[in-house]
């Protein structure tokens, strides 16, 4: 993954309170930007870094709990931390269990915002990390013939070569020949690597029969 400069996105409509923000941020070497409206944060390009968005709860138009929504169903997973002059508990419990990372009430600490900025950033690289691997895997995956597939997911389940032979009516020098070159498409180093790979791809292993 590309250890690129990740950027921090503020909305917020009150102007103060967004050059503050981003004034606290850039002191910690981050890179900001900020927008007044959930309508320009949408119209602007994004780089594909790992990012964080600080956002209002108070929006004119949508509130930011609306737009923690909008952003989900639109497939934007940037992790999130609300900033508030009227936080509720009711308003903190819907925000956090929607993946909020953090919910400061105004006026908050400074080191409270760049900690859950911090957070939000590192939590991002991480699910940045692991959807690149993943996608690595189907890529694997994809040079795999049929039966190499199939044979891959019965070593998987925890069939024998000999099992493995019988149910796909194959002799067991020819499941053993499968079972190699899947385990070394795949970059799997023991049968415990192609379990965890066919549980991450979250492929169907039938049952021993």
């Amino acid at each position: 993954m590309s250890r690129e400069q990740p950027i921090v996105f503020v909305i917020d409509d009150d102007q103060s309170m967004r050059e503050s923000v981003e004034s606290l941020l850039r002191s910690v070497g981050l890179e900001v930007r900020a927008f007044e409206t959930t309508q320009a944060f949408l119209a602007a390009e994004r780089r594909d870094v790992p990012s964080c968005l600080v956002l209002d709860v108070r929006l004119p138009g949508v509130s930011g709990l609306d737009f923690q929504n909008e952003l989900s169903r639109l497939q934007i997973a940037f992790p999130i931390v609300f900033i508030s002059g009227h936080g509720d508990v009711p308003m903190t419990v819907r925000a956090i269990k929607a993946g909020a990372i953090e919910f400061l009430t105004k006026p908050f600490r400074d080191q409270d915002l760049i900690d859950a900025v911090q957070m939000g950033i590192e939590n991002d690289r991480k699910r940045r990390s692991e959807v690149s691997a993943l996608a690595d895997l189907h890529a694997r995956l994809e040079t795999l013939s049929p039966r190499e597939r199939e044979v891959m997911v019965l070593v998987a389940s925890g069939r024998m070569n000999k099992q493995i032979a019988g149910e796909l009516d194959l002799s067991e020098v020819t499941v053993k020949v499968h079972r190699g070159s899947a385990m070394k498409k795949m970059g799997a180093k023991s049968v415990a690597d192609l379990v965890r790979m066919v549980d991450r791809l979250g492929l169907g292993i039938p049952a021993a029969s």
